[in-house]
């Protein structure tokens, strides 16, 4: 299934790369306020989508673009999650930092994972209890202990005043309490980069299942925590995430419990 998952991915790839080409040809429609979906969005859905079900006919799907799949029930006891180009934002603008997430949810719990970085070639994979790789090398969280060295990402969904103000103040919060705060812009990277020690932890409220999906086995098959602001690990449908190694996560959570 991971090998599958992995075919979907790259065929997603092929057709992002070829779009990357020649950004002016790429369709937008403006699905909400400051929320963007392009045909290559839609295309890479579609050629993952081909590929599983292909090999599994009888599985479930929820995709960003599309939504959910007509065998999508309580009773579907295998579900893929798919975010055919996560990043869309920085892919129309040529900002080379989106990827392709893809996770398999078997009776609710997440034991398969792919991110694909389609700019640097980078192949982030995890099954549960098997641990969790680079490129097939193994990867693992940092052993940082102090918030104050540490590298944080987070992300922001756009187009809401109020959510805006509460972003501001986490940021203020954590920019002043570690080394440094970025926003990539692809929250599935972002967790990617966490399972493989490129950053020490990640925060965000209101992302969607596919946002966070694969990341979010990624990093726990790397060593790290996943959970709410709160704590709680009912993070995957509530959308609000941190994600950091052990030592790391306590403090992040110490901080940002306020606005759980």
């Amino acid at each position: 299934m991971l090998n599958t998952a992995i075919k979907a991915a790259r065929r997603a790839a092929a057709v992002i790369n070829r779009a990357s080409f020649d950004l002016d040809r790429v369709i937008v429609t403006e699905k909400n306020h400051k929320d963007f979906v392009t045909d290559v969005d839609q295309a890479a859905e579609q050629a993952i989508i081909e590929v599983l079900s292909k090999a599994y006919p009888d599985h479930a799907f929820l995709a960003e673009e599309s939504g959910a799949s007509a065998k999508l029930n309580d009773e579907s006891e295998y579900v893929w999650i798919i975010d055919p180009l996560d990043g869309t934002t920085n892919f129309m603008h040529g900002f080379p930092q989106y990827s392709i997430s893809i996770a398999l949810a078997h009776r609710g719990v997440i034991s398969q994972a792919v991110i694909y970085d389609p700019v640097r070639n980078d192949l982030f994979t995890a099954t549960k209890g098997a641990g969790a790789y680079l490129n097939d090398k193994r990867i693992r969280v940092t052993k940082l202990d102090r918030i104050s060295n540490a590298l944080l990402s987070t992300g922001y969904v756009a187009g809401n005043a109020k959510a805006l103000d509460e972003y501001l103040k986490m940021y203020g919060i954590m920019a002043e309490r570690c080394h440094g705060v970025r926003r990539p812009g692809s929250a599935a990277l972002d967790l990617a980069y966490v399972a493989a020690g490129r950053l020490d932890g990640f925060y965000e409220k209101g992302l969607k299942p596919w946002d966070i999906a694969a990341g979010s086995l990624m990093v726990t098959e790397s060593g790290g925590i996943v959970g709410e602001f709160s704590g709680e690990s009912d993070y995957l449908y509530k959308g609000d995430i941190i994600a950091a190694s052990p030592k790391i996560f306590g403090q992040m959570v110490s901080l940002l419990t306020p606005f759980a």
